[in-house]
């Protein structure tokens, strides 16, 4: 399966976003929260975004998908053919992603889940 990573600057708002994906999507998806920073302050952290990425990745390739401002440039260091960055909604463009590598979509498939969710409506 695909894993995801949340990267936010907020460790709690990272946590709850997971949560909502999981039990929205199903929890046997590998997802991970790297929020904040070590001290539980505001801000991104290569360090967490790291862990995060060893935790959800099952071979199969990770989406991260980061809040805003910084979070872009943390992920971008650990963009590359395995790992690609999601520019989507947070919250839609979760639980898209792991709504889709629930169903065992590829990478890409993954990844156009989540980008499609740029296009939901609410009214």
């Amino acid at each position: 399966m695909v894993g995801i990573v949340l990267i936010s600057h907020s460790g709690p708002l990272a946590a709850e976003v997971a949560l909502l994906a999981s039990q929205i999507g199903g929890a046997e998806v590998p997802l991970a929260a790297a929020g904040g920073t070590e001290d539980g302050g505001l801000g991104t952290s290569p360090d967490l975004v790291a862990a995060a990425i060893e935790k959800a990745d099952r071979g199969d390739g990770v989406i991260l998908i980061p809040d805003l401002g910084s979070s872009v440039l943390t992920a971008r260091l650990f963009a590359d053919e395995r790992v690609v960055i999601a520019d989507v909604p947070f919250v839609e463009g979760a639980i898209s992603a792991v709504v889709s590598s629930g169903s065992g979509a590829s990478l890409p498939e993954v990844l156009a889940a989540a980008e499609e969710a740029r296009t939901f409506r609410k009214l």
